[in-house]
């Protein structure tokens, strides 16, 4: 056999065989949530944050409420039975549908959890943490990692999945799981990473959620205010910030910066002090980017007043008229409504428009 013939072997097999997909032949899934639509099952959602933000309480708290088989938000129907002015009713049912998609959760009995982390004590953190959240911590399993360092790319986190038919895997923070060889600024070194991550919760249906810090670049996007590769989020399906409200430091905001799988969720808010714990507030008119540069719902709350005082400074205006101008200047119509209220602006009804104008 001479040397080409020996070429020509080898090559055949180190190169894959050709195998095609036709799409007419896919079968049309539905994406299943874990909570909608923040964290999808079966796919990788990354969840960041500076240091002290309550990263970690809150996934805490989502892990206690897994293993109890309770919602993982607060479900009232305030919203839907407090009273509304009738001019207010159409313009705010979209509203009201997104609360209801945020309330859709297909947890419905207990389940099994995988938290790794590789910051905090179990016994003197991570266990206190979950006892006051309620959790049921016969369901959170911890894979024992004191020989050898758990990594992403780690077997054991396979067997662990299957051994516990875990719905959610926890790894906090994603730098203590790549390795000690693995450079998180090099994609090439990330994507293999991720792909594996991936595949695991597509295979074994389970939501991933990998907890990362933030990056010193204040003046940033949020979607690159994310420690090493831009891969990350890049391989993620959904991609959370958490963040301190400036003028109300009690409060933090989870924010959707990357949403693949559903429009991206309304922000919502939590209260985390020393005195009540932990606390759902709801939804909070803030995006990602003005949560980072510290622009606060106080002032975009005056923004709203002061627009509203000028626009019908001289008389009553459409109402479709002050959506559209207001929208135009970047004001939100949950925002706009507000500060309706609290103005106390009048609705009057004129043919088939409704006007606002300022009382008298």
């Amino acid at each position: 056999m001479n040397m080409n013939e020996k070429n020509k072997i080898e090559n055949c097999r180190i190169e894959p065989k050709l195998k095609l997909i036709n799409m007419d032949s896919v079968e049309v899934e539905q994406v299943e949530w874990l909570l909608y639509p923040f964290i999808p099952y079966g796919k990788v959602t990354i969840i960041q944050g500076d240091p002290g933000e309550g990263k970690t309480t809150m996934v805490l708290q989502i892990i206690a409420k897994l293993t109890r088989g309770e919602p993982i938000l607060p479900v009232t129907d305030t919203t839907k039975t407090k009273e509304k002015r009738s001019d207010e009713v159409d313009s705010e049912n979209e509203d009201l549908d997104a609360e209801d998609n945020m309330q859709e959760q297909s947890s419905v009995s207990p389940v099994n959890v995988i938290y790794q982390t590789a910051e905090d004590g179990l016994g003197d953190t991570i266990k206190p943490r979950l006892l006051a959240a309620g959790a049921d911590c016969s369901k959170v399993l911890v894979i024992d990692d004191s020989d050898q360092p758990l990594t992403m790319a780690d077997v054991r986190l396979e067997e662990a999945i299957v051994q516990t038919k875990a719905r959610m895997v926890v790894l906090d923070p994603i730098q203590g799981f790549l390795g000690a060889d693995v450079d998180m600024h090099r994609a090439n070194e990330i994507r293999p990473l991720m792909k594996r991550i991936a595949v695991l919760s597509e295979k074994y249906h389970c939501a991933v959620i990998l907890i990362g810090h933030m990056n010193k670049n204040s003046n940033g996007k949020s979607s690159y205010r994310g420690l090493g590769s831009i891969d990350f989020q890049a391989a993620a399906r959904s991609v959370l910030i958490v963040g301190r409200v400036k003028d109300e430091p009690e409060v933090r905001v989870v924010c959707h910066t990357k949403s693949s799988l559903a429009p991206e969720g309304t922000s919502i808010a939590f209260r985390l002090d020393k005195n009540n714990g932990f606390e759902w507030i709801g939804e909070y008119d803030i995006s990602a980017d003005e949560l980072l540069n510290g622009d606060g719902r106080e002032q975009k709350s005056r923004k709203a007043k002061e627009f509203l005082l000028e626009i019908l400074a001289n008389g009553g205006m459409t109402q479709k008229k002050i959506a559209e101008e207001a929208e135009a200047r970047g004001i939100k119509s949950k925002t706009l409504w507000n500060a309706k209220r609290e103005l106390e602006i009048d609705s009057v009804k004129r043919g088939k428009q409704w006007y606002w104008m300022l009382p008298e």
